[in-house]
């Protein structure tokens, strides 16, 4: 009896889900991640509409102020990755939205992973991330970091990088420049200093799948140096 391609498959590998799956991380994430034969499925948890982008890809779209609908496009995911995130210039300027997009998926999404059974989680935060930090967005990735550890999830890997380099579909006001400009003086940076250093998506992308592969159980965070 022909049962059709989608109702039976013999799968060994993982399934990875991305949040954040259109941005810099994300699509370097699925790059690596369509190439590593240790993942059977990407799954892409997305609000927009989007074509599937690979044949490994499934394309799950979500509310996720719902909650059923964040846990059904879990079921069954081994990893999760999450490199969400947005700007002031998105938001312009409402600091609430920025909250709900920064802190409250991320939180939500490692709520549902670990009651989903995913044994792993590894995010993209940023260097000097603080949740008692006078600044605004070092607090808010202090706070996303604290409300994903508190999940439960028992491997998490937080990446720190600071200026990132890779190409981005959004232009950013005077980004170019400054990346430039910061890989230019990121050789003089040395010692304690080394974690401000300029560092290529690809390579937090390639950290983020190395570190949850890894079995290290616990929290674990990566900065300029333990990504390369």
């Amino acid at each position: 009896m022909n049962l059709g391609n989608d109702t039976v498959k013999n799968k060994s590998g993982k399934t990875a889900a991305i949040i954040g799956a259109t941005g810099m991380i994300g699509k370097y994430l699925q790059e690596a991640l369509y190439k590593d034969d240790r993942f059977d499925t990407v799954r892409l948890i997305v609000r927009r509409p989007m074509e599937k982008p690979h044949p490994k890809a499934e394309v799950k779209l979500v509310d996720f102020n719902d909650a059923e609908s964040v846990k059904l496009a879990l079921e069954d995911v081994n990893i999760v990755f999450s490199s969400i995130g947005t700007t002031q210039k998105n938001v312009k300027g409402d600091k609430t939205l920025y909250r709900r997009i920064d802190l409250e998926i991320p939180e939500r999404v490692a709520k549902y992973a670990h009651e989903a059974g995913a044994q792993a989680f590894a995010m993209v935060s940023s260097v000097g991330a603080d949740a008692s930090s006078r600044n605004f967005y070092l607090r808010l990735k202090g706070e996303s970091e604290n409300a994903v550890i508190v999940s439960g999830i028992p491997s998490i890997h937080i990446m720190r990088p600071s200026m990132l380099l890779g190409h981005r579909d959004e232009q950013r006001p005077g980004e170019g420049f400054l990346q430039s400009a910061t890989k230019a003086v990121s050789g003089l940076l040395f010692g304690s200093w080394k974690k401000y250093r300029a560092i290529h998506g690809r390579t937090v992308a390639q950290a983020m799948i190395n570190a949850a592969l890894s079995g290290k159980q616990g929290v674990h965070w990566y900065h300029w140096e333990e990504m390369q």
